[in-house]
């Protein structure tokens, strides 16, 4: 454009040359004007970019929202763990794109980290207590394995009272949903490579993120295995089902508490609860509920072969980062979160690290989903209409839980991977 205009100025300045000194003044005003409206135009136009990059943008918003929000076209998809991918399936909402497992970049994700069982110092001074709550939320996942039609009615009961759920004029039978959401979900409580792996990947991608600058920030994987984990709880439980024999605990005076979020991530807890007959009958460990009733149970005695050990109390966390909390306050004991609010929370912790992870609760369970109405229907094709949309001005929304989340992680990963590039709405 500017090489055209300056050719074209010396045609013009030659052609002065030929004009009398009236007419030259006359043309040079004509000149100065158009070369400032030249150069305006210029300076308020956007110039052409051959090398744009695609976009996307995310909006940092509550799991419960985004269905809403994709139903009523606010958003083009959500990355979100279960139930809120198979509610929108079952919906009619929105449809998988991947799950995070299938995320790029290729084999990254495999049997990735979630949600898991913790607790702080003062029950890990109790270790036959401990190994006693660890051993429970391993036969929890074995009965989800085993059962996991009955799962689904008492995790609906848990989660949702049996009710329907509602979105504006969208209505989805609760249980319908967890028999859609329990497949997609790895209920173990082993300890393997890949779930170690898993978690050391997500530290190295916190620390690009700037979101681990404390006792993480450079730790090696040992070193952040130190951190990070007790294992003999879970290793001594492990022992004791192969044996066929719990070891009881001594009776304690103070009920302890447990936290857990409002999610069937949660699933081993609530099954215990919802049908502790069963555990009673097959191996006279389990949780009584103090009132059987349908919902969510507050309270209930724990009995370890037929003895009655402690008064459990259970605490619904608005969020990861406040179980921790209560945790670090003792208010609570043993909390099942994700692992992302564990890591954070040791690795800002001051003086000795006071909580540890002590077995994964499940794996998995995470997905991308894009509405109805996209041509997307995998990763190719959605990286595919990112690039259509962002070339077009209108760059695709995607709903994100939390900043520094598993979740978030994982879609900046596979983003990058893509060469996309990723900003933040305000909201």
């Amino acid at each position: 454009m500017y090489l055209t205009l300056y050719d074209e100025l010396n045609t013009v300045v030659s052609i002065l040359g030929c004009m009398n000194r009236k007419h030259q003044f006359a043309a040079v005003g004509l000149l100065v004007v158009c070369v400032a409206i030249v150069f305006v135009v210029g300076c308020i136009s956007e110039p052409i970019n051959t090398d744009k990059t695609p976009i996307v943008e995310i909006l940092y918003t509550g799991a419960g929202t985004m269905p809403g929000l994709l139903a009523t076209g606010k958003i083009d998809g959500y990355i979100i763990w279960q139930p809120f991918i198979a509610v929108g399936i079952e919906g009619g909402i929105g449809k998988v794109i991947s799950y995070c497992q299938d995320l790029p970049p290729a084999g990254m994700w495999g049997q990735h980290t979630c949600c898991a069982i913790g607790a702080n110092f003062e029950a890990l001074k109790n270790t036959d207590l401990t190994t006693s709550i660890v051993t429970l939320m391993i036969l929890g996942n074995k009965y989800i394995n085993d059962y996991p039609k009955k799962s689904a009615e008492f995790i609906a009961d848990w989660l949702f009272s049996k009710q329907d759920m509602v979105y504006g004029n969208i209505t989805i039978n609760s249980v319908d949903v967890m028999n859609a959401s329990i497949p997609t979900i790895m209920f173990s409580s082993e300890i393997t490579d890949a779930w170690l792996a898993s978690n050391e990947e997500f530290i190295k991608f916190q620390r690009e993120l700037n979101l681990i600058i404390g006792k993480l920030a450079s730790s090696s994987a040992e070193e952040s295995n130190d951190l990070l984990y007790d294992f003999c709880p879970y290793e001594a439980a492990i022992s004791q089902i192969a044996a066929g024999k719990l070891t009881t605990p001594a009776p304690v005076t103070n009920p302890i508490s447990i936290g857990y979020l409002s999610s069937d991530h949660d699933a081993p807890l609530f099954v215990l609860l919802k049908d502790w007959q069963y555990f009673k009958d097959t191996c006279n460990s389990y949780l009584k509920p103090t009132i059987d009733k349908t919902g969510k149970i507050s309270e209930a005695e724990l009995f370890i072969n037929g003895e009655k050990i402690a008064d459990v109390k259970f605490i619904e966390g608005s969020g990861g980062s406040q179980l921790m909390t209560l945790l670090s306050q003792n208010s609570i004991q043993y909390a099942i979160a994700g692992t992302s609010p564990y890591i954070s929370a040791i690795d800002k912790s001051t003086g000795v690290v006071t909580l540890k992870i002590l077995a994964p609760i499940q794996l998995e369970g995470s997905g991308l989903v894009a509405s109805m109405n996209s041509p997307a229907n995998n990763w190719a094709s959605f990286v595919q209409w990112i690039s259509d949309r962002s070339e077009a001005g209108n760059n695709v929304v995607i709903a994100d839980p939390q900043l520094g989340s598993v979740q978030d992680v994982q879609l900046k990963a596979a983003l990058k991977d893509a060469g996309i590039t990723v900003v933040t709405m305000k909201q």
